[in-house]
């Protein structure tokens, strides 16, 4: 009876040092499939237009994007093609914003890239505003680039490196100032 526990145990202490290495060195699969979902959309939709209203009920944006992704554990949005209407307080006219790629964050910050122009129809003084990149604030209607951008107006166009600027008050301000054309007339 002893040769035969002895021998059983000789063969469990066996095949745990054989097994035993590779037991601890296999991944854990929930925290890796964990870690692929937060870089998959939650849901993606094709065509799509979505109106935001602030807390009292007013029309604060809407988005129309050829394609969206949203993902939810990372908290954004990303906007293929997006055109974006921005509301104004108090009726002003809207401003139209155009760009290739947007990410909407969800602390409405968004994002725009590529080809990227903000106008107004109505406005008096300033037509539209184009860059490469620009950071538009949702809540306070702010934006600000770094980025090169030419500013168009009624009877001028601004060249600038970089740009802040507020659509409700429509003060805004040219990092670094490059080149105003001036036509009066036109």
């Amino acid at each position: 009876m002893s040769r035969l526990r002895l021998s059983i145990g000789a063969l469990f202490v066996l095949v745990l040092l054989v097994y035993f290495p590779i037991w601890i060195s296999e991944p854990d699969k929930s925290v890796q499939s964990q870690g692929n979902t937060a870089l998959k959309p939650a849901y993606t939709a094709k065509n799509l237009t979505t109106t935001l209203y602030d807390g009292e009920g007013k029309l604060n944006h809407q988005v129309f994007a050829k394609r969206m992704e949203h993902y939810d554990q990372l908290d954004f949005v990303l906007f293929e093609e997006p055109e974006y209407t921005v509301y104004m307080d108090g009726g002003q006219t809207p401003w139209q914003v155009t760009a290739n790629e947007g990410t909407l964050y969800n602390n409405n910050l968004i994002e725009l890239e590529a080809d990227v122009t903000v106008t107004s129809s109505q406005n008096e003084f300033l037509k539209s505003i184009k860059t490469e990149f620009i950071r538009i604030n949702l809540e306070d209607k702010t934006l600000s680039t770094e980025q090169p951008v030419v500013v168009r107006g009624v009877e001028f166009v601004v060249d600038s490196n970089g740009l802040k600027g507020n659509l409700r008050s429509q003060e805004y301000e040219l990092n670094n100032h490059v080149q105003t054309v001036y036509s009066p007339g036109r």
